[in-house]
């Protein structure tokens, strides 16, 4: 596990930027760095040693040292690469994964990547052709940046990085800010920044001498096959999460897992436990607020296999985290569950550095209430325009003056969803701002020049395209390549990385994705039961209790603590000068929302949306006042809440 970058060019590299690039992400690997720098191309990586820690330091060659690449992740099949290559006639020096990387290139080009088994983003350079490959894993589990010119390719594992050259402009891609007030983060491809991108999950970029290709590489096939014997489908489920368990507890450093009291995470430590020879390390976060904390649930499951279990609750003594999770994140980022991950990473930490975790359990197998959701509303018809209209209109109306959880604020938003054309239902169930309200708030001219600019058409194109035939397939298909990779899985990465943890994911496994993916849609959803054949699956293995639980999401009490103790920082922060001169938003409507909010309604998500934008501005954005500096990031400390 590390953090790269580097650049390639038709001229000399700038061998002391990429250092500089490298130092920035530091906290992504602190146990070395390594360099290459030739005519051509400099590279360097920051490691966080987990396999082969003797000798796995990177840049890694090939026999005659024309192929050198740098590596972020893990490949859980390296064993298995390594022999074959060797039976092949490659040289191997070292131990571990990274080193299969420039042999597998000498045997198959670029299309190396359909042979990796894991999560990765690695950049491979060939001097000899002077080109340069990145490559990012099936799902986005690595991230990877990337910016150009027309001599010159920069890449780095953070934006943070890229920042490192003062010749990079810092100006917001106002179209990139449109979208993250939709979905409360910036969609790849676009990054906040004009003229940033990041690689897509599942895709390789080749530069060569200046000229650019993008390619996909892999992609689910949603199309669904027979099954004639649901008990078989549930045996092989069992299975592959087993074997997907089995190659993620690979390590040579302590490792343990994420137990939040969820069906997945448990299925994981059960997994886990079932395998392992010693006692399984458990971390679980809480809230003292009873509709947010699992730990009673997180329990039952560390008692059934006698974990090394270890809580901890998180307050709102959080006030001076946020400004520390602004500059990790790089970019705006508004999901508010990042504050309990960057805690349970802090936890974690403490006692080992690898972790397991249930992400992607949801997306493969059905696991949230909008699956259901849709899945009933495919038969619901399209409503006519005119009434479709009024429908919206006194929808929003009820959605947004209404309290959270009450029932008025719920047939307001399912007013309004029922009045969407079908393939526009999904992405309006998962904005945070509609179109109208981010026009409404918009300085005039930031209105003007969004005004076209739709949002909603990301996942309707998803929708769209999808090779499901059933809604539910459809939107399975648009959370694995949006709200995934974008939203969870970056959060995944950014929390544990600030923490100098790794993270793995035996639900993302793509083996198993694949499988799970030509599942007859009524084995994931029924009706409003979510997860049924994954439930059924691992019902040997769990208590009872817990499988009759409803889904808990991993949040926080936004609302309440936007009115509360942190009420005088959010109004500080989004009407003081420095806000207001940045002309993106009318003072008079954010003061509306804030006051709104106090008075009861719920706009809790959005408030956090625009605070969390404008924290990122005060530690990246060119100008501003940063309320945050690397010198006051360092390496994991204890921060606010206390283990119990």
């Amino acid at each position: 596990m590390c953090g790269i970058a580097g650049m390639a060019s038709r001229s000399v590299p700038d061998l002391e930027l990429v250092r500089r690039m490298c130092e920035v992400i530091t906290h992504r690997g602190p146990d070395g760095d390594g360099f290459h720098s030739d005519e051509h191309a400099a590279l360097g990586m920051r490691r966080l040693a987990i396999i082969d820690l003797t000798t796995g330091d990177q840049p890694v060659y090939n026999e005659d040292t024309r192929i050198v690449a740098i590596f972020n992740g893990e490949i859980y099949n390296f064993a298995e690469l390594r022999r074959d290559l060797i039976r092949r006639g490659h040289r191997m020096r070292a131990a571990g994964d990274s080193e299969c990387l420039v042999h597998l290139y000498e045997e198959y080009g670029a299309d190396m990547v359909q042979r990796l088994r894991g999560m990765f983003a690695f950049a491979l350079w060939d001097r000899d052709r002077q080109r340069l490959i990145l490559a990012r894993d099936r799902v986005g589990k690595k991230p990877l940046y990337w910016r150009a010119d027309h001599t010159s390719i920069w890449f780095a594992s953070e934006l943070k990085s890229l920042e490192q050259d003062p010749r990079m402009s810092r100006e917001t891609d106002p179209v990139a800010l449109h979208h993250y007030l939709s979905y409360q983060y910036v969609p790849a491809p676009w990054s906040i920044y004009q003229g940033v991108y990041k690689l897509l999950p599942g895709h390789v970029l080749i530069w060569e001498r200046g000229q650019i290709t993008v390619r996909r590489y892999w992609e689910l096939d949603r199309t669904p096959r027979p099954v004639s014997d649901e008990q078989q489908q549930e045996e092989r489920l069992r299975e592959l999460l087993l074997e997907a368990t089995r190659i993620r507890m690979v390590s040579e450093r302590p490792i343990g897992a994420f137990l939040s009291g969820g069906i997945d995470s448990s299925a994981v430590v059960a997994a886990m436990a079932m395998q392992s020879p010693g006692q399984v390390k458990t971390f679980c976060i809480g809230f003292e607020d009873s509709r947010y904390d699992e730990r009673r649930k997180a329990r039952l499951v560390a008692d059934r296999y006698g974990t090394d279990h270890h809580e901890m609750v998180v307050t709102t003594s959080l006030l001076d985290v946020l400004p520390r999770l602004a500059w990790h994140f790089d970019e705006p980022f508004a999901d508010s569950s990042a504050i309990p991950s960057f805690y349970a990473a802090q936890l974690s930490r403490r006692h080992v550095t690898v972790t397991l975790s249930g992400d992607g359990g949801d997306e493969c197998f059905g696991g949230y209430q909008r699956y259901a959701l849709m899945n009933q509303a495919g038969r619901i018809p399209a409503v006519p325009r005119p009434l479709a209209a009024a429908s919206s209109r006194i929808g929003t109306v009820f959605a947004e003056r209404s309290a959270a959880r009450s029932p008025l604020r719920q047939l307001g938003r399912l007013m309004r969803f029922a009045a969407e054309p079908p393939p526009r239902r999904y992405p309006s169930l998962m904005s945070c701002f509609t179109q109208e309200q981010k026009l409404g708030i918009y300085s005039e001219a930031l209105g003007h020049r969004l005004a076209e600019v739709d949002s909603h058409s990301l996942l309707k194109t998803v929708f769209e395209n999808s090779s499901a035939d059933t809604d539910l397939g459809r939107v399975l298909d648009v959370d694995t390549l949006t709200y995934l990779p974008n939203d969870l899985l970056v959060k995944v990465d950014i929390t544990s990385m600030a923490n100098s943890l790794e993270i793995r994911s035996p639900f993302l496994d793509h083996h198993l994705m694949e499988w799970a993916a030509t599942l007859p849609s009524a084995l994931k959803v029924r009706n409003r039961k979510t997860k049924l054949l994954l439930k059924r699956a691992v019902a040997p293995w769990l208590p009872e209790e817990l499988l009759r639980c409803p889904k808990q999401g991993f949040g926080v009490p936004l609302a309440a603590w936007l009115r509360g103790e942190l009420r005088e920082l959010i109004c500080d922060v989004l009407t003081d000068d420095t806000a207001r001169g940045r002309n993106l938003f009318r003072p008079s409507a954010v003061r509306g929302l804030l006051q709104r909010h106090i008075d009861g309604a719920d706009h809790g998500d959005q408030l956090w949306t625009l605070l969390q934008l404008e924290l990122w501005h005060r530690a990246h954005a060119a100008g501003s006042d940063p309320v945050v500096t690397k010198a006051e990031c360092p390496a994991p400390q204890p921060v606010g809440p206390e283990e119990v």
